[in-house]
């Protein structure tokens, strides 16, 4: 095990809105929180509805987050306050080129049992296509069992 490492509850909440048409995803896995200087990094393996697990690294840095995703998806997308970022999003039926727009991200690191947040509000582009409005939402709760 390494230092510092915390085992921790992750809630992940995705709103996404297309067209008028509101999305809301919602995942809960247990993870890992590790806090280095000002670096922080979450690790979790997301099941997904096929049986297969997905292995996310999440690393809040004071000016980005990076969020870094392998398994049957694979990608490392960059969020950098009020820029754009570009990566490819590599699954089982292909592969899309997201570009994203970052609004907004706001961090609370979990501190003395009370729990962190990551708050990231942006706009993507897949294709080159409509561009679709993302909040995401990330809870880390200490696991206390």
């Amino acid at each position: 095990m390494v230092p510092n490492q915390i085992p921790v509850k992750v809630k992940l909440v995705t709103e996404i809105r297309d067209l008028g048409a509101k999305d809301i995803t919602v995942v809960e896995e247990d993870g890992m929180f590790i806090q280095k200087g000002q670096t922080s990094v979450l690790r979790y393996v997301e099941h997904n509805d096929n049986g297969e697990d997905v292995n996310s690294l999440i690393t809040i840095h004071p000016d980005k987050v990076s969020v870094k995703r392998t398994g049957p998806v694979d990608m490392l997308q960059q969020f950098r306050k009020k820029q754009m970022t570009e990566n490819v999003y590599r699954h089982a039926y292909g592969t899309i080129h997201m570009e994203t727009h970052t609004d907004q991200i706001t961090y609370q690191q979990p501190v003395d049992g009370k729990s962190g947040r990551l708050f990231i509000s942006y706009t993507t582009k897949l294709n080159g296509e409509g561009e679709r409005r993302h909040r995401l939402t990330i809870t880390i709760q200490e696991d206390n069992r």
